[in-house]
């Protein structure tokens, strides 16, 4: 598949995701697909140079796979690129979502699955260091019995959220919440960062993995552009 087509598909996830959310089984369902679509690219993209400097790497091409060939082969323009691209990964993820986002993709990496989603109500209208605040529902293999269920748990915790959202807010100067702006959203933890929402996170991921892309076919290009004269 081309790395056009993997981020057609991270892009109709996306759209399920923020369809269904919170709802933890078919986000569930439909972030794991966006991830491993992730973890796809950052491999094409190295099928891609390997193709263009002629490593010939035989199996799944990786990035350490790639790296090895070229300290193989001494394919020194592709030894760049392998190093570019780790300090440009570096780069792309400094903020807190791209972070965030680079380790829920180690996680699934590793163990094949993602960390455990749970429901928060938020603010519809954010701003930083906003709280957010678990909401319990009874739930069926991890879906709603109704819709009607989650609207009655989010009245029930609104007031207790709402004062503590609202000091928070008076100190900072920001705008109070009113009782219809409380949402709920699915959330998971990951190391040190705690109640992140998935569909907001992988919203703002989108921009990255289309940049990254870019500029690593552009770095290619200029790698190549006399590579074997």
């Amino acid at each position: 598949m081309k790395i056009e087509e993997e981020i057609k598909n991270c892009e109709i996830y996306l759209k399920q995701i923020k369809q269904y959310d919170p709802e933890p089984f078919y986000v569930n369902y439909f972030f794991n697909k966006y991830v491993v679509s992730i973890n796809r690219i950052k491999n094409q993209i190295f099928e891609e140079a390997n193709t263009e400097f002629g490593l010939f790497v035989s199996e799944k091409v990786t990035e350490q796979k790639f790296f090895e060939k070229a300290k193989l082969k001494d394919d020194k323009n592709a030894i760049k690129f392998s190093e570019w691209f780790i300090q440009k990964y570096l780069d792309k993820h400094k903020n807190q979502y791209p972070n965030i986002m680079r380790k829920i993709c180690l996680f699934e990496d590793k163990f094949k699955r993602l960390p455990e989603v749970k429901i928060m109500i938020r603010a519809s209208n954010r701003y930083k260091d906003d709280v957010k605040q678990q909401i319990k529902i009874d739930l069926k293999h991890m879906k709603f019995r109704s819709r009607e269920d989650l609207s009655i748990e989010i009245k029930k915790q609104s007031s207790v959220f709402l004062e503590i959202i609202n000091q928070k807010r008076n100190k900072n100067n920001e705008p109070k919440i009113r009782r219809e702006q409380i949402i709920a959203s699915a959330c998971i933890d990951i190391e040190e960062f705690k109640n992140c929402e998935i569909a907001y996170t992988s919203e703002v991921y989108m921009e990255i993995i289309k940049q990254l892309v870019f500029e690593s076919r552009m770095k290619i290009k200029e790698l190549t552009r006399f590579h074997g004269i």
